[in-house]
């Protein structure tokens, strides 16, 4: 089979709806039609106040997805440079403790064989050479 060649106009669609993933949603929810956007991209452009209503400003949601991500870095940034290492420290010796309270809980919960199968890997026997006592 051969592939047909698109319509400059079309492939260019297809590029703005590629850098706009809301407006394949606002397909999917049945609020439009592929032909209706393709005839509003077509006659109004790119920069129409239409695609503000979906969420796209200035045809382009790239820019904005760019700027949120590095506020969101500077923010979790700033929050390291705030951290007090001993009060981190503390607060895993807590989480420590407590991650051992609940496995211990859970052990005397799940019966005698996992309960008694960390204690027999810990002790020794009392006479390694049992065997060859007359």
């Amino acid at each position: 089979m051969t592939q047909k060649k698109l319509d400059p106009s079309v492939l260019k669609f297809k590029e703005f709806v590629k850098n706009n993933p809301k407006i394949i949603k606002e397909v999917r929810n049945g609020q439009a039609t592929w032909q209706e956007l393709y005839e509003d991209w077509y006659l109004l452009g790119e920069e129409d106040t239409r695609w503000e209503t979906i969420g796209i400003k200035n045809g382009s949601e790239s820019e904005k997805n760019t700027d949120s991500k590095d506020d969101l870095m500077s923010t979790i940034m700033g929050m390291v440079k705030k951290m007090d290492p001993d009060q981190i420290q503390n607060h895993i010796t807590n989480l420590s403790q407590a991650l051992g309270a609940v496995q211990g809980v859970i052990s005397q919960f799940q019966g005698s064989n996992a309960a008694s199968s960390p204690v027999k890997l810990t002790e020794e026997p009392k006479h390694p050479f049992l065997f060859r006592k007359d």
